[in-house]
């Protein structure tokens, strides 16, 4: 996959996480079916220990690259404070195969495989270079909060 510096979009715009839980940096592919996130494994990671970055911290990697398809809908509007709530409602089948380390930059793949309303179910798996290091089915559920 070709990625032009031109064509990536800061995650922020896509999902309500700040540091220290934001676990994708930049989305590089985004349609209403499919995502394609990328991070960069620092060292002051929560979810980092013994220079590796753990499962949980692969598994919601996963959940906030997930999110930004369902996500996108509400944040089309930059401007606008939009506060949403979101969670994995389910996780219906994961395989860890391995774990990236400190400086690595992970490369996560997204796929809707069916939406109600909120709800949705997505196939999902990382990799570091071409090593396949999770692989999931989950369900999440996003709500925007009203004020």
């Amino acid at each position: 996959m070709e990625i032009r510096e031109e064509n990536i979009i800061n995650i922020h715009n896509f999902l309500p996480h700040r540091e220290p839980m934001l676990m994708a940096d930049y989305i590089l592919e985004l349609t209403k079916e499919k995502v394609v996130t990328s991070f960069e494994i620092k060292e002051d990671n929560v979810f980092v220990h013994n220079n590796e970055f753990v499962e949980a911290g692969l598994i919601e990697n996963l959940a906030q690259t997930c999110s930004s398809i369902l996500g996108q809908s509400f944040f089309e509007n930059p401007e606008a404070d939009t506060k949403v709530i979101g969670f994995i409602t389910n996780i219906k089948k994961i395989e860890i195969f391995g774990l990236p380390k400190v400086n690595d930059k992970i490369i996560s793949k997204a796929s809707l495989i069916s939406q109600f309303e909120n709800i949705c179910h997505i196939f999902c798996e990382t990799f570091n270079n071409n090593e396949l290091l999770i692989r999931a089915e989950i369900n999440l559920f996003i709500q925007e909060v009203k004020s």
